[in-house]
This record gives structure tokens, sequence and C-alpha cells, in this order.
């Protein structure tokens, strides 16, 4: 099963159209399915005395709020409109995060074909029912809940009118970047388990090596932050990979689905050359005379196993020898 991998722009175009399109150009390079982008009124989203995260104050000026750092991070509708123009254009799939419900409107009017609830969101029950009222496949992340709140929000789509096996529940960890402890990778297997839903990752680590791992372990979406460069201003930018990285990423999560394969132990095709050279067969390891005894001072194993095989050394152990073998020479019946 192919992984869908999205590459979170998110707000790291910061507020430029063109670094905007640039990401989206980045995202298709490194092999990414989708590119995804955040909309959102920043007088809809926040109080204008909301204090910013610690990541966030450590990233931009601290002598803004909340408030005053998202307003230079809006998109526009006409802006929205360029960059899904420009994922047209590059063959890659748009996706936009909506943080309140004319925003969602908007992006369902451009097109949006899959709802994404973002972890701040998952407790927000009006913003929940409203986006998953149209039946669209939804994308759960489940940063800073716990499985009662999961669940709690999986029964507001249900109720609202989108079944259970259109969601795609993500697990995430919400700081900036996640510590490697703080990961708890098993719990995504846990939320399968304990919900019945499909589970992917929302990646905020650094490095690519957790992702592999998710897809390893039965993600079938994997989100990552990606940004042109890391030491460009702005709350996300340091928390992200970097074009390269991604492509990294990407290759690594198509190589693993490949080895993957089908849980069917059995030898492969390539591995079937090997076979004789690397397993054992029934050898004379003295000079054996016809009508002598075979036992365990003139019989042993030795490569290559194009002879008898050592898992029928109780058989033929006591039979006799019907004709001469020199030493290292393949027993024979």
């Amino acid at each position: 099963m192919k992984t869908l991998i999205i590459a979170e722009a998110g707000v790291n175009h910061n507020g430029d159209l063109e670094l905007a399109k640039q990401l989206i150009i980045a995202a298709k390079a490194a092999g990414a399915d989708i590119v995804k982008f955040q909309t959102f009124k920043a007088n809809k989203l926040v109080t204008k005395s909301a204090d910013k995260a610690a990541y966030q104050k450590n990233t931009t000026d601290s002598n803004e709020g909340q408030y005053q750092m998202l307003q230079k991070l809006e998109l526009s509708r006409a802006d929205h409109e360029v960059l899904i123009d420009e994922c047209r254009s590059q063959s890659i799939g748009f996706h936009s995060t909506a943080f309140d419900t004319d925003s969602f409107d908007m992006l369902v009017e451009l097109g949006l074909n899959q709802v994404k609830i973002p972890s701040g969101e998952l407790t927000n029950l009006p913003l929940i029912r409203h986006m998953t009222s149209l039946g669209m496949p939804v994308i759960l992340s489940t940063g800073m809940a716990n499985l009662g709140e999961i669940e709690a929000a999986i029964d507001v789509i249900e109720q609202a009118g989108t079944p259970r096996n259109r969601i795609t529940v993500l697990h995430c960890t919400t700081e900036y970047p996640t510590p490697m402890a703080d990961v708890n990778l098993r719990a995504m297997v846990g939320i399968k388990a304990a919900l019945g839903v499909e589970v992917g990752y929302s990646d905020h680590t650094p490095g690519i090596e957790v992702p592999i791992a998710a897809v390893a372990m039965g993600a079938t979406i994997i989100e990552k932050h990606f940004t042109l460069d890391r030491t460009l201003p702005g709350p996300d930018h340091q928390a992200s990979l970097e074009p390269r990285e991604l492509k990294a990423m990407v290759d690594a999560i198509r190589n693993i689905e490949v080895a993957l394969g089908d849980g069917i132990k059995r030898p492969t095709t390539s591995e079937l050359k090997n076979k004789p050279i690397a397993r054992k067969s029934l050898v004379a390891i003295k000079a054996i005379r016809t009508g002598e005894t075979f036992d365990t001072n003139n019989v042993g194993t030795k490569r290559p196993g194009t002879g008898i095989s050592p898992m029928r050394w109780d058989e033929i152990m006591g039979r006799v020898a019907s004709r001469d073998f020199s030493i290292d020479e393949l027993i024979e019946l």
C-alpha cells in the first residue's frame, strides 16, 4: 500500500506568495503526494491578547503577540487560487488546513475534497461538526490529546455524517521540535487497535527516521513540515526539513513500502541463486569404502548445498555405503 506523503508547507511561506510557489516546486521535486498550507483569518483564530508558544517566541519577533504574528501569515482567496494553479501545473496535490468555518467554506468552493482537522481544533466541536458534515474523507491530528478526546472527536465526526471508515487519525506530538522521548510511536498502533480507524503520523521531530519507522509500523499517511531554509524567520522553519531532507525521507519511505512486501515468508527470486552456495550437504569427511556404515566419524556437513540436505542426517546415519567415496565427496545413496 502506498503511503500518502503530505509535505506540510504550513506558514513557511512567511506571507510571500512567491516563496509559497517555490515550496510547491520543492515538494514536487522531493516526490511528495500533496503540499499543504494553512488557511485562517487571525481575527477568527486568536484573541488579540493571546500569547505565543515558547517555540514561537524563540523564532519570531518577541515584541509581537500571536495575533500579530498570524496576521502576517494569512493567505487571501486570490493567493489560494494562485497556489492551486501552481500545484496543478506541477502535478502535485494541493491541500490546506482550515482553522475557522469561513476559511473551510472558501476551500470547499475552491475544490477541497478532503478535510484536515489540526491538533489544536480537536476539541472544537462546532468547527469539527461543520467541516465533517459534507462526508469528505477526514484526516484528524491528535497532538496534545488523550484517547478519550480522540474518541469524542470521532463521535462528533460520525454524527455529522462522515463514517469511521473515512477517518484517518494521525498520531502527533505538538512540540517543535519534538524530543524523541516524547514521540511514543506505539501510541499510533494503540489508536488503531482501540478505535478501529486507519492511522498515520504527523511528525515534528528533527530528521527523518521517525516517519520512516511509522510507515514500517502501519502508517498510511505521513505529514512532515518542510521549508526552503531553516534559517528563515518564522515560527515553524527551525523544526522543518529542508528540500534535500524531504526528498531523502520520501525516498526512504518508498523503499520501506517495497521492503514490507506481502508478509508471506518464501525464498525470493534474487536469493534463490545463492541457496546452493550458502547451504550445506552431507559429505565424506574421510575416505569411505563400499559397505562401510555412514556415521559421525566419516560423514559431515559442508558447502555446497547441491547434495543430500543435512536435515536428512538421522535417515542417513547407519546406512551402508553402496560405493566408495573420497574425502569431500557429496554423499549419494
